[in-house]
């Protein structure tokens, strides 16, 4: 219910919350097999910008670019997000990655500067799972790009945005992903 109220106030990105944790469980398939961590890793891509119920409308909806005043605002939602998840039971996994999805491998993300393996496994997958998704779909900014053109984004930023080994997921599930973007698929099973 908190995924379906995030996008539905996010209108522009429709079943975003559904296809990146979808997709991001094809890649973590790769990394456990074990289903309570894939539940965890499942729940905090469903949930990642929870934390954007928070940001004020003019601020999350603005059809143009961002003051950085207003980006500052913006980058608050994982840590709220990490608030509101971190208090459901069972959830502890989950809030993590939500807190993390905007950290990159090289450590210039944010709200913690991490860096590798500080950065929890499911958030790894997840940033690229988001990077393919935000590229292959519509935004009111800009038009989607295809399969390939995020694909060589992703590989462009192996090592500094994205962990090598979950780019290398990425790349020996491309057939699959490939076909989820085209039919902009949101549903699977654990």
């Amino acid at each position: 219910m908190l995924a379906e109220l995030l996008d539905a106030r996010e209108r522009e990105t429709g079943l975003h919350s559904k296809r990146v944790a979808c997709h991001t469980l094809v890649l973590a398939r790769h990394f456990s097999r074990d289903l309570a961590v894939l539940r965890q890793i499942h729940f905090g891509a469903l949930l990642h910008d929870i934390g954007k119920i928070a940001i004020p409308d003019a601020i999350l909806l603005k059809p143009g670019p961002l003051t950085p005043e207003e980006w500052a605002v913006m980058r608050t939602h994982p840590e709220t997000g990490y608030r509101v998840v971190s208090e459901i039971p069972e959830m502890g996994a989950a809030a993590e990655i939500i807190l993390s999805h905007q950290e990159r491998h090289d450590g210039t993300g944010y709200p913690h500067g991490l860096a590798g393996g500080a950065i929890p496994l499911g958030a790894r997958l997840f940033a690229i799972i988001d990077t393919l998704d935000a590229m292959t779909s519509d935004r009111p900014y800009r038009k989607a790009r295809g399969y390939d053109a995020a694909k060589a984004e992703i590989l462009r930023l192996s090592g500094t945005q994205f962990d090598p080994h979950a780019v290398e997921a990425f790349l020996a599930e491309e057939t699959t992903l490939r076909q989820m973007v085209d039919l902009k698929c949101h549903e699977t099973s654990l």
